[in-house]
């Protein structure tokens, strides 16, 4: 790995770094398709495509590869970080966002009936991703690490 790093001064962190950006950016820039607005929130938001945990993650994984190789230790740690990472972000974070969705209907419903808000905001329903946007993630990764590496 020649990449020394110019933001950290440290090359993996430079490669995790511009992963995510790409990722958070891609969101923003998508927003203004599907909102028809720019929408500077989205660079800080969770969830959507794609996703710039796995994208982090994968990224970080295949940059100690390249530079310490697939045997390596670090390579490992690494490994098993970025499955857990990837699991609870189209499992388990994917989860309490759709049960953050019913509760918000719940919370409407009664609402609607006896006119007492029982929250001020609605929950955060985009949470975790689905199984398409942390493969975009984990490619996005490998290209980037690739790339700068």
């Amino acid at each position: 790995m020649s990449y020394k790093g110019i933001f950290f001064g440290n090359g993996i962190l430079d490669i995790v770094f511009v992963a995510w950006f790409i990722a958070q950016g891609y969101k923003v820039i998508s927003s203004v398709f599907k909102e028809k607005k720019l929408n500077f929130k989205r660079f800080i938001e969770t969830g959507g495509m794609p996703s710039s945990h796995t994208a982090s993650v994968v990224s970080l994984l295949t940059a100690i590869g390249i530079k310490n190789g697939i045997s390596s230790t670090e390579f490992a740690i690494t490994f098993v970080f970025a499955m857990i990472v990837m699991y609870d972000s189209s499992g388990v974070r994917r989860a309490a966002g759709k049960q953050a969705s019913v509760l918000n209907r719940i919370v409407d419903d009664l609402w609607k009936k006896d006119g007492k808000r029982i929250m001020e905001n609605d929950l955060k329903e985009l949470l975790g991703h689905t199984p398409v946007e942390v493969f975009a993630g984990a490619i996005l990764g490998v290209v980037v690490a690739f790339i700068m590496s």
